[in-house]
């Protein structure tokens, strides 16, 4: 009689899966926009952590010269985070992917109570239609799209917005993404902010020597940086 009563009391000891966001980038560095529209969307779409992919290297801006060492980039976003529900993690080089497909696959794969959705701004939108295997993270994920000045209108005449929206949903229902079934797909819309990386390296090219690199560890992995 024991084994019958099993299946309810596991039904009733499984806690909720975590409404988590996911945001890719350099963060070379991180800046104020970053946490500007990350706690934004914190709020429009009920999240209990934002996380961070601080990126080892993206594929689409390789040969670049002016992006800081893994250390630093991961050390900036953590002092912006501070004092909030952003968690950078620096996980996609412990995982050793090289695409997004791939990253996000295995991070559910490992944090199974964990509800996620992927974030990017407009900019990434236009060029949605590049990234290696972009319809699988379509499926594998609802998509929050924040708007960016002056990348609006090639988002939504972006190549891949000609498959995605059929899915679109209302950002009134932001909320309720977690019940969702991908694709899915929500236009976010936040006071524009002008801050960028490039105005920001412009004006401190020396910024990663302002910071302390020695000793960190990753929060996800629980692993020093590699």
């Amino acid at each position: 009689m024991a084994s019958q009563g099993h299946g309810p009391a596991t039904a009733l000891n499984r806690r909720p899966a975590v409404p988590t966001g996911l945001l890719g980038g350099s963060f070379n560095p991180a800046h104020a926009g970053h946490r500007r529209i990350s706690l934004a969307a914190i709020e429009q779409l009920g999240l209990t952590e934002l996380w961070w992919l601080v990126s080892p290297g993206n594929p689409l801006k390789e040969g670049s010269g002016d992006m800081a060492p893994l250390t630093a980039r991961f050390a900036s976003a953590r002092t912006m985070a501070r004092r909030s529900r952003i968690v950078p993690t620096a996980i996609e080089a412990r995982l050793g992917t090289r695409y997004t497909a791939d990253t996000l696959r295995k991070l559910q794969r490992r944090f199974p109570n964990r509800r996620f959705i992927w974030i990017m701004g407009a900019d990434n939108l236009a060029q949605f239609h590049l990234w290696h295997d972009w319809r699988t993270i379509a499926r594998a994920m609802p998509i929050a799209v924040i708007a960016r000045p002056g990348y609006d209108a090639g988002a939504q005449n972006a190549p891949a917005m000609g498959w995605l929206r059929r899915f679109v949903r209302r950002p009134g229902h932001a909320k309720h993404w977690t019940n969702w079934s991908p694709p899915a797909l929500v236009l976010l819309r936040f006071r524009p902010d002008p801050t960028s990386a490039t105005r920001v390296r412009a004006l401190e090219p020396d910024w990663p020597s302002s910071l302390k690199t020695n000793g960190l560890r990753d929060h996800l992995s629980r692993r020093p940086l590699l």
